[in-house]
């Protein structure tokens, strides 16, 4: 029994080693067809990539054979090109090569030429300094002595050449400038034509009835003591019917004390507190006052951005007056002036007008100075930021410093006109006296002036010379430095005609 079992089970592993062998036989053989198969397909793959890069080789090989085809073809053509121009070059430097030897030739004539002229000129040389040497000894003056006569003889010729000569020259420039500026000076004036009426230092308050007198003065003239005191005036009453006289040289004090007159008066309020009250009002309100007449006067004439303390200085030219000509109304004129002469000659006519109105700024102190109004001006409208120009034109207007611009000499020009119109201004007679006195000594200084005489106002200028010491032509050149001495140093209205007089006289006697 157990043998059968035995048995059974190896029949049983026989069998199943049996089936596995048979099982990898079959999965051998199955292999082996696999195989056979892949290399098949490798070896179709292989004769297909080598047929195609048979193909791509034949391509690339004709597209090389093409290009070299190409390059061969251009190397042609360029070693034709360089042919063609080595033949040229070869051309250009027969050319140079024949240039050469011409200018080779050219060079040793000129040597010649120059071996000839060097002897020709120590030949020259030599007859010249034979000469010098023969005219030397028959003058009895060396070279350099001749020379330096000459020069000398030269030099007076020249100068009184030139002194004639600008002499003429002025004379013509003169002739056409002055109806030039004739034409221009009286368009100008024409057409800013004003009325002058003298400020004096007095004014006057009409009174309504005399018997407000006694009132003003007070008990024992307490009024009229506080009111003096106030404003810094003198009054006057007197006998004047119902009028009184407001004395000072301030102008503005003046109309301080002219306003609050005028208030206590409609008032009828009059005691020394009422006084020192509305003398402050009133100061107050004069101060609102020159404000506005400075923007107004700016406004009229055309002028922006000026500074407020410059607007506020222009509107205190009002109560100022200089020669007795209103200040305000002055620069007013000069600032029209200077628009219209500034547009006849090509300037900017608004930064004409702003240094006409500025000009005299400087007259106008808060408190007293001993700088020089127009340099003070000056000093003012570089602080309020004007334009240079403008600084220079005030600066300049009364020669203080040296002009600048071309709108400093028509600044001055009209401050000139401005003040010279008939009744424009009240000159005292010391001044007139001493202006003719030092014209008169500017004449004097020149050797050769016997006399000299200041006649027609001021006008004219007449010199008597000796006619033994002076000749004509230094006689015109005598007149000519006279009057630029008298330009430079002077300050006159209008213009001084100098005239030389040099009188030969021949007195014999018959016995």
């Amino acid at each position: 029994m157990e043998g059968n079992i035995i048995l059974q089970i190896g029949l049983v592993v026989i069998g199943i080693i049996a089936g596995g062998l048979s099982v990898t036989l079959i999965k051998k053989n199955k292999a082996k067809d696999v195989i056979l198969k892949a290399k098949q397909e490798g070896e179709n793959i292989k004769k297909e990539k080598i047929l195609q890069a048979k193909e791509k080789f034949i391509e690339l090989k004709s597209l090389h054979e093409k290009t070299i085809l190409e390059r061969e073809k251009n190397i042609s053509q360029l070693e034709n090109t360089i042919n063609k121009k080595e033949q040229q070059i070869n051309v250009e430097l027969n050319k140079v090569n024949q240039s050469k030897k011409n200018i080779e030739e050219i060079k040793s004539a000129f040597e010649k030429k120059s071996t000839s002229l060097d002897k020709f000129k120590k030949e020259i040389e030599d007859k010249q300094a034979s000469y010098t040497q023969k005219l030397e000894s028959l003058s009895g003056l060396s070279v350099n002595e001749a020379k330096n006569e000459l020069v000398e003889t030269l030099k007076e010729k020249a100068k009184l050449e030139a002194s004639a000569y600008i002499q003429r020259a002025q004379e013509e420039t003169r002739i056409v400038a002055q109806e030039e500026a004739k034409k221009i000076i009286i368009g100008a004036i024409q057409r800013i034509g004003v009325e002058e009426a003298i400020e004096n230092s007095v004014s006057i308050f009409n009174l309504s009835d005399d018997a407000l007198k006694g009132r003003i003065i007070g008990r024992e003239g307490r009024n009229i003591r506080s009111l003096e005191n106030a404003t810094g005036v003198d009054i006057n009453i007197d006998d004047t019917p119902e009028a009184i006289v407001i004395s000072s040289f301030d102008p503005v004090r003046r109309e301080i004390a002219r306003l609050s007159l005028q208030r206590l008066v409609l008032d009828g309020r009059i005691h020394p507190t009422r006084i020192e009250e509305v003398v402050k009002k009133v100061e107050k309100q004069l101060d609102n006052e020159i404000i506005e007449t400075g923007k107004k006067t700016v406004i009229d004439l055309g002028i922006h951005g000026l500074h407020p303390e410059l607007i506020k200085i222009v509107g205190r030219m009002k109560y100022r007056s200089s020669y007795g000509q209103n200040l305000l109304h002055h620069s007013k004129e000069v600032a029209r002036l200077c628009g219209v002469m500034a547009s006849e000659v090509g300037l900017n006519p608004k930064l004409a007008k702003r240094a006409g109105l500025l000009h005299d700024i400087g007259k106008v102190p808060s408190e007293e100075t001993e700088t020089p109004h127009a340099l003070l001006g000056m000093q003012w409208a570089e602080k309020y930021n004007e334009k240079p120009e403008v600084c220079n034109a005030i600066g300049a207007h009364h020669d203080e410093i040296e002009m600048t611009t071309l709108l400093s000499p028509i600044v001055q020009v009209c401050d000139g006109i401005s003040g010279a119109r008939p009744g424009a201004r009240r000159k005292t007679l010391d001044d007139y006296i001493q202006r003719l006195k030092d014209m008169e000594d500017i004449a004097y200084e020149y050797n050769g002036v016997n006399k000299a005489y200041a006649i027609q106002a001021g006008r004219e200028l007449r010199v008597m010379v000796e006619s033994d010491k002076i000749s004509d032509d230094e006689a015109t050149k005598i007149s000519f430095d006279i009057s630029q001495k008298i330009q430079s140093e002077m300050t006159y209205p209008g213009q001084v005609k100098v005239t030389v007089v040099r009188e030969t006289r021949a007195i014999n006697i018959a016995k």
